[in-house]
């Protein structure tokens, strides 16, 4: 790769599904810069192994016992710019962020959140879909600001809600639409086409009004 390509960093703390998105859209050529670091909250996040297996750095970030949130966002942080990403990706990151860690990578980080937000901010969204009875559901890429899952969206997935679907049914099908706009979010971004102007997404030069929809099976 070229050593001027545009550098993105993932935080992860699982499986990593949509680091593989990523890693795979990169190796296909459909999303530009390069995955310079992947980070984990756990040891046993398969996304390491993803990582390692492409050729991607990956680190373990332990928290001790008892640390403070904003000593491990710091530590974080220091780590995150050894490696100087241009963008950072939540994909699947198992923390809550400060204030002080988000300020530091303002306009710089991307999020990837399982519902249609505003929508369902936080954990259990599938299940808060099916227990509404909501006829759509789907996911949100989002720049990340203080307050959770509330930054303004970029693009979001969206499919109709089957009668009486399981919600491993509907766990799956989000999954396939976050898999396809992860990549064209980061694409965008590091082809200087997204970026964040106070808090105005600005796509193509213009104000995007409403995230971008792309729907799903039906």
């Amino acid at each position: 790769m070229s050593s001027t390509a545009r550098r993105v960093a993932v935080l992860i703390s699982g499986e990593g599904t949509n680091l593989q998105a990523l890693i795979d859209a990169r190796a296909a050529g459909k999303m530009a810069g390069e995955i310079a670091l992947v980070v984990s909250n756990r040891a046993a996040a398969r996304g390491l192994e993803r990582a390692r297996a492409a050729g991607i750095k990956a680190e373990y970030l332990p928290a001790q016992r008892g640390m403070e949130r904003a000593v491990y966002d710091r530590e974080l942080g220091d780590l995150l710019d050894r490696h100087a990403p241009d963008l950072v990706v939540l994909a699947g990151f198992m923390r809550i962020l400060t204030p002080e860690f988000v300020a530091r990578f303002a306009g710089r980080l991307l999020n990837l959140h399982p519902s249609l937000l505003p929508k369902y901010p936080g954990l259990d969204t599938h299940r808060l879909v099916l227990e509404n009875g909501d006829p759509v559901h789907g996911a949100t890429v989002h720049f990340v600001t203080a307050e959770l899952d509330a930054g303004p969206a970029v693009i979001q997935y969206r499919i109709a809600v089957r009668a009486h679907e399981p919600i491993e049914s509907l766990v799956a099908r989000v999954h396939a639409g976050e898999h396809a706009i992860l990549p064209r979010a980061v694409d965008w971004f590091m082809t200087g086409r997204l970026r964040l102007d106070g808090d105005v997404v600005m796509l193509d030069g213009k104000p995007l009004e409403q995230p971008v929809i792309v729907e799903g099976d039906a």
